[in-house]
């Protein structure tokens, strides 16, 4: 037995309110929700972050997000979605998962409160987007 909450909840060995499973990935309600509704979706292997994720899980992992979110204004009346990943930081289960969140206006969320700071200027922002540039042209 594992001891990866998410792993035992993809593998039948930990109950949890599934909605909907195929062979590599799994949604379910988080236990702890938001909103009524809050959904996290993972892979149904073990995943640590989005980094370790294989891209050719990417189109199938997000397309069954994008069908939660659909389902959450569809079905349970939400006027849109919040979609967040955490990635190591703030990840409270070291399994990669991303929450699909029922929104409705005026319905208190307020974000994170990130500390927003402005770059100290033009060529400050210019050299940070050269280095990220170089780094994704590396592949």
């Amino acid at each position: 037995m594992t001891a990866c909450t998410f792993c035992r909840i993809a593998a039948g060995e930990l109950a949890a309110n599934v909605i909907h499973a195929e062979p590599a990935r799994v949604a379910f309600l988080d236990h702890r929700p938001l909103f009524p509704g809050h959904v996290l979706v993972i892979p149904r292997a073990h995943v640590p972050t989005l980094d370790e994720l294989p891209t050719t899980e990417l189109g199938p992992l997000f397309a069954l997000v994008q069908r939660v979110a659909r389902a959450l204004e569809a079905d349970l009346g939400a006027q849109g979605s919040f979609v967040a990943v955490n990635n190591k930081v703030s990840q409270s289960v070291p399994h990669l998962h991303i929450h699909v969140v029922p929104r409705r206006r005026g319905d208190g969320l307020r974000g994170f409160f990130w500390p927003r700071r402005p770059y100290a200027s033009d060529a400050e922002a210019a050299a940070v987007a050269q280095v990220l540039s170089t780094a994704l042209a590396r592949g």
